[in-house]
């Protein structure tokens, strides 16, 4: 899979880059125009898991129009596509062009990024396009205190930081940590807390 990489060495468009993607055969990032290999631990998936299996709870729960997934592609330019750790979707968006590969070029409902060592994509880079494309809402979660101490304070704590669109399509933080209850506006019942997720 690398050497395909390698082989690739004009900037793609996202179309491009959804014609390369190897289905099945890791996970892949556009950024720039350059594709990214995208790696999790264990420990980075378990959490990515507890998130999806409990939104999918709370959709199932309440009959909510909402599709969980952790393999939709967002297009959030036109030589950049992200696939978040998890999405949460408008089922009627998901069900139109159900034989594509599960790209989407418009705002989903919930993106959640685990922080990996490449902590400033989630922080920066990611926050920056999914606000511009207009996700309403946005979860970072640091699980292993990734990131600086301009988010994290001192000393670096594990946080759950939940970003919200604000009328002037603006994201207002929240940040979560130890005992706190999760407050989301997506999932207004969830009964989650900030340990709970930090420690799954």
């Amino acid at each position: 899979m690398i050497q395909a990489i390698e082989r690739i060495t004009q900037k793609l468009t996202f179309d491009q880059f959804l014609d390369w993607y190897p289905q099945g055969c890791g996970i892949y990032e556009l950024v720039e125009g350059e594709i990214i290999e995208m790696r999790a631990t264990r420990q980075h998936d378990d959490i990515t898991f507890f998130i999806l299996f409990a939104f999918n709870d709370e959709i199932r729960r309440l009959q909510l129009d909402y599709v969980v997934n952790n393999t939709a592609i967002i297009q959030t330019g036109e030589n950049q596509g992200r696939q978040p750790d998890v999405s949460v979707i408008n089922k009627a968006d998901w069900s139109t062009f159900r034989s594509s590969y599960g790209a989407l070029d418009k705002a989903i409902a919930l993106a959640v990024e685990v922080v990996s060592t490449n902590w400033e994509d989630d922080y920066v880079d990611k926050l920056e396009e999914y606000q511009r494309l207009g996700i309403p809402e946005y979860w970072i979660v640091d699980y292993l205190a990734l990131g600086s101490r301009h988010y994290l304070g001192k000393p670096k704590t594990p946080t759950v930081f939940i970003h919200l669109l604000d009328e002037n399509g603006l994201y207002q933080c929240t940040s979560y940590r130890g005992q706190d209850s999760i407050v989301s506006r997506t999932f207004p019942e969830i009964k989650l807390t900030a340990a709970q997720v930090l420690g799954a």
